[in-house]
């Protein structure tokens, strides 16, 4: 199975990158599932409704969320509505939305996708990550009730997201993290079999301050005094995802590379998919 999964969108310029680009990378390469993270798309700050179905029309199956996915309110009454909308599965009992769903992709595997958010200098309060993997796993195990799993783990720390990645391994088809904006170096397949990269990176403008206009972050890390809004960067955006091979027998990676298509960061497409 062929999976792409594409970095946080963020802002006018990120979403319409990937609205742009989706459709022709699904034909091209002939993907079978593409996953999404949405949760900067709406000015940097969380996602509206129009939004999320303009990116399932572009070609998304499935589309993940993190820390900001309330930061437009109608998010908490359209999330119950729509099984491919995705928040963390670890936020309290009672939270609107679904953590996990389980989908059929284009070659008519089940894939289960999951996004879970970490708590190491984000959000302590939230339940154990590990913990709410290993229900899920318990419930839907790879090769029992799922033909794949994906998790969308969205976490500051590096060493939170390392050892979750250990945690899983063998036990999924692949862990790629979000939250930092910044792509990591370190796309692998672990020792057991499942895909892992510490962070997929951003889909948005590189010339920026994590997909931000740079003037104000600049002015606060010099000056210690806020000056204006965080405003979402309308530079030319860079494309960057993760792309995957997955075994139809086992569920696990057998092929992860970075894709990267824009102006800013040096091109990547994976060689397997060319």
């Amino acid at each position: 199975m062929r999976l792409l999964f594409l970095g946080d969108m963020v802002g006018r310029t990120g979403r319409k990158a990937v609205w742009d680009r989706l459709p022709g990378l699904i034909s091209d390469f002939q993907l079978d599932f593409v996953i999404v993270n949405g949760e900067n798309a709406a000015g940097g700050f969380g996602i509206t409704e129009e939004i999320f179905l303009t990116t399932l029309q572009a070609g998304a199956d499935v589309v993940t969320t993190g820390n900001h996915v309330w930061d437009q309110r109608e998010a908490l009454s359209f999330a119950p509505r729509y099984d491919r909308f995705i928040r963390p599965a670890n936020f309290p009992k009672g939270t609107p939305g679904k953590g996990a769903g389980l989908f059929t992709a284009r070659n008519g595997a089940r894939v289960l996708v999951t996004n879970i958010m970490g708590r190491v200098f984000m959000h302590p309060d939230l339940d154990d990550p590990f913990r709410s993997a290993e229900e899920l796993l318990e419930a839907c195990p790879l090769g029992e009730q799922a033909d794949a799993i994906f998790i969308d783990f969205h976490a500051e720390a590096t060493s939170e997201k390392v050892c979750f990645g250990h945690f899983v391994d063998g036990r999924v088809s692949a862990v790629i993290g979000t939250h930092t904006h910044q792509p990591t170096a370190d796309h692998q397949i672990l020792k057991n079999g499942t895909g892992y990269m510490t962070d997929a990176g951003m889909c948005g403008d590189y010339d920026s301050s994590l997909g931000f206009d740079k003037e104000e972050p600049l002015n606060r890390f010099i000056t210690k005094l806020p000056k204006g809004r965080f405003e979402a960067a309308e530079g030319p955006a860079t494309i960057c995802g993760v792309a995957l091979e997955i075994s139809d027998r086992t569920g696990l990676t057998e092929k992860i590379a970075p894709l990267r298509l824009g102006p800013r960061l040096e091109e990547t497409i994976p060689s397997f998919w060319s």
